[in-house]
C-alpha cells in the first residue's frame, strides 16, 4: 500500500508559477513510476507528466510540454511538479498516481492521492 498527498495547490494569476508535491509513504516509494494527472469541472481526468522510478525518464502531455517539470527525490519520498508559465487553462483539481510503471494512463489499479486544487485567474 502506498499512501499520497499532494499539496501546493492554490491560486495564481496566468503566467505566474507553482510547485505541487506528493509525499509518499507506505511501501518503498523508490519502487513506483509516480505520475500527475488532472481533472478540469465537467471533463475527464487527463494526463499531465509521468517519471519513471528512478527519475531517470519523464513523459510530458504536449499541453504542458515546456512549461511543466516532473521530479522526485527518492530520499523524501516525494515527487514534484514545477508548473511555470501557467495559463487559465491549467486549472483544475491535480492528481499524483503511484504505479509499478510509468504509465501515460493510470487507473484503479494506481494508489491515488486526494488531489490538489489549482486555479489560474486571467
Amino acid at each position: 500500500q502506498v499512501q499520497l498527498v499532494e499539496s501546493g495547490g492554490g491560486l495564481v494569476q496566468a503566467g505566474g508559477s507553482l510547485r505541487l508535491s506528493c509525499a509518499a509513504s507506505g511501501r518503498a516509494f523508490s519502487n513506483y513510476a509516480m505520475g500527475w494527472f488532472r481533472q478540469a469541472p465537467g471533463k475527464e481526468r487527463e494526463f499531465v507528466a509521468v517519471i519513471t522510478a528512478s527519475g531517470g525518464a519523464t513523459t510530458y502531455a504536449d499541453s504542458v510540454k515546456g512549461r511543466f517539470t516532473i521530479s522526485r527525490d527518492n530520499s523524501k519520498n516525494t515527487g514534484y511538479l514545477q508548473m511555470n508559465s501557467l495559463k487559465p487553462e491549467d486549472t483544475a483539481t491535480y492528481y499524483c498516481a503511484a504505479h509499478i510503471r510509468a504509465l501515460t494512463q493510470m487507473g484503479e489499479d494506481a494508489y491515488w492521492g486526494q488531489g490538489t486544487q489549482v486555479t489560474v485567474s486571467s
